[in-house]
């Protein structure tokens, strides 16, 4: 029998593969009452991931979907805040790090401003804009083709110029991470350009809040075993964080 949380994860996750389902088919597949379903159901709309129908559900989101940054970056301000916290903790000062476009890099963005002689590369303009200025911290933006989606810099160019580069960590993003379907986001361009930040960097260092954990995006950057450290909210289940472990990688949950 699966708890609750770990229910719903696998609830969102069946409506990612089917597109839809019925009360009576995610009852009979997870073994427990429809009355239990539909509650699930109703918390996991109120959640906006997924949207009920008569008798059933259908997937809000399919794996090409993706909000902007804008949209994104109010969500879950508390986990992403406690995240970032914690991403700081990992952060020694005269490190070289390379950190990816997302809205809890965003986060991490403001932890850093009280380290001394840290060199960053990154490809978001969000955070190079966060740090311009800033004594102590040298800034290297990629360059690139800017996504406005995600203002993040992306394609031939940025992967060139990271490839000439070598850093001690890398704080990475992901719209999905799946044990088995590794991690991933909605743009194929994109997902190469990650693939690369994690490419030349010593240790990787992945920020992800719950609603990330179980969700399938159209490309993949990276195995799960890619990750040295996953930093993620309590909301996260024990069995996806004893898999995780398995597979090598440190768990840190942090409490909002």
């Amino acid at each position: 029998m699966l708890y609750e949380e770990e229910r719903k994860l696998k609830i969102v996750e069946y409506l990612q593969e089917n597109a839809r389902a019925s009360v009576q088919q995610l009852s009979k597949i997870f073994q427990v009452s429809e009355s239990t379903i539909r509650r699930d159901l109703q918390e996991l709309e109120a959640a906006k991931l997924l949207k009920r129908t008569h008798g059933g559900a259908v997937c809000l989101e399919t794996v090409n979907f993706e909000p902007t940054f804008i949209e994104k970056e109010d969500q879950f301000q508390k986990e992403k805040e406690s995240i970032a916290r914690k991403a700081a903790e990992f952060i020694q000062d005269g490190d070289t790090l390379v950190i990816d476009s997302g809205t809890t890099t965003a986060y991490l963005a403001k932890e850093l401003k009280r380290f001394a002689n840290l060199k960053i590369v990154t490809n978001s303009l969000i955070l190079a804009q966060e740090l311009q200025g800033v004594e102590g911290i040298e800034v290297i933006i990629t360059g690139g083709t800017l996504r406005q989606n995600t203002l993040a810099m992306v394609g031939p160019i940025t992967e060139r110029s990271l490839s000439m580069l070598r850093v001690d960590k890398a704080f990475m993003a992901t719209n999905g991470l799946e044990l088995h379907k590794g991690l991933t986001t909605p743009n194929i361009v994109e997902a190469a350009t990650k693939t690369k930040m994690i490419d030349i960097a010593k240790q990787v260092i992945l920020l992800a809040d719950y609603t990330k954990i179980g969700k399938v995006a159209f490309a993949k950057f990276a195995e799960v075993s890619r990750i040295d450290t996953c930093i993620v909210d309590d909301k996260v289940t024990q069995s996806v964080v004893d898999e995780m472990e398995k597979l090598g990688v440190q768990v840190c949950i942090v409490t909002p």
